[in-house]
This record gives C-alpha cells, sequence and structure tokens, in this order.
C-alpha cells in the first residue's frame, strides 16, 4: 500500500478500521491485545501524511467527506 498510496486522488481515499487483528505498526508502546480500533485511525492518518506530503488536517477532511458521501451520512462542519 506504501507504493500505492500516491495514486489515490483525495477525493477517493478513505480509511478504515476493518482488519480487526491488524493493528498500525507504527503504534509504541505497542497495545497489549492485537485487536484493532477505531480509535487507532490517527496512526493511519500521520503516517499517510509522511509518506504523502500532504497534511494530517487535509486528510481528516477529505476522508470524512469521503465517507459521508459514499455511505450518505449526514453532511457536518
Amino acid at each position: 500500500m506504501r507504493d500505492i498510496i500516491d495514486l489515490i486522488p483525495l477525493e477517493r481515499l478513505m480509511i478504515e478500521t476493518d482488519a480487526p487483528y491488524l493493528t498500525p505498526r507504527t503504534i509504541r508502546p505497542k497495545p497489549k491485545s492485537s485487536r484493532n480500533e477505531p480509535s487507532y485511525l490517527s496512526y493511519i492518518v500521520r503516517e499517510i501524511a509522511s509518506i504523502t506530503g500532504h497534511t494530517e488536517e487535509a486528510l481528516i477532511t477529505h476522508t470524512t467527506r469521503n465517507a459521508q458521501r459514499v455511505f450518505k451520512l449526514e453532511l457536518t462542519e
């Protein structure tokens, strides 16, 4: 994924915690449980930002809007 993340337009990017036993490798200290949690999304955002050069704020804004659009969620500002 690291090799292709730059190819995904921000308007198409979404992040998730679908893999319940695949916690981000960058978490320090490593959690006792290997269960993936939504609270770990910040580690994913931080890693994507470091790879792509986008700010964390831009990634959060775009991925939130994308999820709202895809899942037809109420838009919030």
